[in-house]
């Protein structure tokens, strides 16, 4: 299964396949549907490699197989 992640909004809101994940007022990631644990796995990568990097001026779509 691939997991496709898509930015909506740098640093606030993405799309993991058909799923929107979004920063809560707490600084938490949150989804109003349930993520499959290669969900899960595959945004928390994205999160390490291209959300936390300051090199990164505009954030990019992603596949990441499993």
């Amino acid at each position: 299964m691939s997991v496709k992640i898509k930015p909506i909004t740098d640093h606030e809101s993405y799309e993991v396949n058909t799923h929107t994940v979004f920063k809560d007022s707490f600084g938490n990631w949150n989804s109003k549907n349930a993520l499959s644990l290669k969900e899960r796995e595959a945004f928390y990568q994205y999160e390490t490699s291209v959300i936390k990097n300051p090199r990164f001026k505009k954030h990019i779509k992603a596949t990441y197989k499993g």
